[in-house]
């Protein structure tokens, strides 16, 4: 990869040349949400890029849709699909990149490069995405064996179809929001005794709150309704990745969950990354996933055995008092289903998905305990105490902790990453 003129570009940047992940930005000159990507500690502009006049010849793919550089959310430009989105992030590594041909339109532009380079920190960033849609399903083996074995013992911890599908439920869209949203303790109905017979609950604010670490995947190509997407067919309706954290109320969860699966105890509040990272970006970081030893059915079986991604995740802990815990560092290489074969399953009925969708892989854990990705996990079902910096502990989230999720891949200088994915919890509304 070729050094960048753009200054201050640090060899540890995980938005580097190699990366150019793509977001929704409103700046202090232009307040309305408009595309960008990142370089380094910078926001590139796209949408004062597009309404240079000699726009077309830098990014020849998008001369009669430099529109979609103006739209709020990057659906439209999603829509163009793969072979456009490859080719853009090329044009625009080589206009960032020193000594190339295009380097000059921007380099040597003063006056434009003072309206479409800014500093990351003068910028703010909303959800990339319109999501019309968003599917959370249950891929990390380690994850669902070990809660299995806590609650079903290890003779039974999975359910007999786990190793046939690709498990989900359908999340609630409206609930995902970016990075440093608040996010408000949900109410529900909850058990204060588990063991208490007849089982009467409680309406009050959930007490087990807890996190999901989890990488997001949004489409880009639809399907048409009643027609399926092959699974080698899937990797083209992949627009890019995002960090994710599937709020979860345990409490709520264990009474509400039978016979139909989670409600309220998964869609008050989902958080994700600002900035998507291209499915290309990460093509070099592709590696084999979790071994299912089980036949699958030929819809599920993939041509490339490189189907899921090396990403190096951690989760960090913030107490109210400031002190920061790591309480988990794990890969998103821990998933037994690769997102094409989510695609494949979820499309197999005929489902129609669409442009801005959004598919959750699950809960990604390790198979050592500092690898698990949720603090039910971590704390052994509420059993354990997790011990933080400050002398202090948890072993479900207090109100004004924060959680920051991580994900990097790749070494200095060409190093791929999304941003954090934070959230801070606040008190429940009183009622």
């Amino acid at each position: 990869m070729p050094a960048t003129w753009v200054p201050n570009v640090d060899p540890a940047s995980e938005f580097s040349l190699a990366n150019i992940p793509f977001g929704i930005i409103s700046t202090p000159a232009d307040s309305s949400p408009h595309p960008a990507v990142a370089i380094g500690s910078s926001v590139l502009d796209l949408k004062v890029l597009a309404a240079e006049p000699d726009f077309g010849k830098v990014f020849p793919s998008l001369q009669d849709g430099a529109h979609v550089f103006s739209a709020n959310s990057l659906n439209a430009f999603a829509a163009l699909g793969r072979p456009v989105h490859r080719q853009v992030r090329k044009d625009i590594q080589e206009l960032l990149s020193e000594g190339t041909a295009h380097a000059a339109f921007l380099r040597d532009n003063a006056a434009l490069r003072e309206r479409a380079l800014l500093p990351q920190r003068g910028v703010k960033m909303h959800l990339p995405m319109e999501i019309g849609d968003y599917t959370d399903f249950y891929a990390g083996r380690h994850h669902a064996y070990f809660l299995g074995v806590m609650f079903r013992g290890p003779q039974n911890a999975l359910q007999p179809n786990y190793t046939h599908l690709p498990v989900g439920y359908h999340g609630r869209a409206s609930s995902v929001v970016v990075s440093g949203t608040p996010v408000r303790r949900p109410w529900g109905q909850i058990l204060l005794d588990p063991a208490a017979e007849p089982k009467v609950p409680t309406t009050a604010p959930c007490r087990r709150l807890d996190i999901e670490l989890e990488l997001g995947c949004f489409l880009c190509k639809p399907n048409e309704m009643g027609t399926p997407v092959g699974v080698d067919e899937a990797e083209e309706h992949i627009f890019g990745y995002v960090l994710l954290n599937d709020w979860s109320a345990r409490d709520i969860q264990t009474w509400e969950y039978v016979p139909l699966g989670p409600f309220n105890s998964k869609n008050f509040c989902s958080t994700i990354s600002p900035w998507v990272v291209l499915a290309d970006a990460l093509e070099p970081f592709r590696t084999k996933g979790i071994e299912n030893e089980t036949e699958l059915q030929d819809y599920l079986r993939e041509a490339r055995e490189d189907n899921v991604l090396d990403i190096r995740l951690e989760v960090d802990i913030t107490t109210p008092e400031g002190d920061t815990t790591t309480i988990s560092r794990t890969s998103a290489k821990n998933l037994m289903w690769s997102f094409p074969q989510m695609i494949a399953h979820h499309s197999l009925g005929g489902c129609p998905m669409r442009t801005g969708d959004l598919l959750g892989s699950g809960t990604i854990s390790g198979t050592e305990a500092s690898e698990r990705g949720s603090l039910l996990e971590i704390s052994e079902g509420g059993k354990k105490d997790i011990m933080l910096c400050g002398m202090d502990t948890r072993r479900f989230l207090k109100d004004g902790d924060t959680i920051s999720i991580r994900g990097r891949c790749g070494g200095e200088g060409e190093r791929v990453g999304f941003g954090d994915c934070v959230g801070r919890i606040y008190s429940a509304i009183q009622r």
